[in-house]
């Protein structure tokens, strides 16, 4: 097992890692939608959360030579399920044919009041 760790995504913050990579995957923790130059959440709603988080698990997949095109399952966690249109939009920007699997599930709440927190799992070619 060989831990994965990036300074362009936010740092765990808790005993866990970014990532962990196992015979030919990562898996990537939750990304809460924290820019990592600030450390808050971006100004605007979910849409702008989910991009924050999709851009922090794109930079730990880098780190481990690996790009969104390599995730074949992702976990989005939200506040609101009446959020999903608007954060299905801007996921579907960053994922193309084939798309990797997905789960979608409202959760009570997120850490620090997030709206959207999303997991991946990747897999070498």
């Amino acid at each position: 097992m060989k831990t994965i760790s990036t300074t362009a995504a936010p740092a765990a913050i808790g005993p866990y890692s970014q990532a962990v990579e196992a015979n030919g995957f990562v898996f990537a923790s939750g990304q809460l939608p924290i820019d990592p130059s600030t450390g808050q959440f971006p100004e605007g709603g979910v849409k702008e959360q989910t991009r924050q988080s999709l851009l922090n698990a794109q930079a730990i997949l880098r780190e481990a030579g690996l790009e969104l095109q390599n995730v074949v399952k992702t976990t989005v966690f939200l506040a609101s399920m009446d959020d999903f249109a608007a954060m299905n939009e801007v996921y579907s920007s960053f994922f193309s044919e084939p798309f990797p699997a997905r789960s979608a599930v409202a959760v009570k709440t997120l850490p620090k009041g997030a709206l959207v927190e999303i997991e991946c799992i990747a897999a070498r070619p």
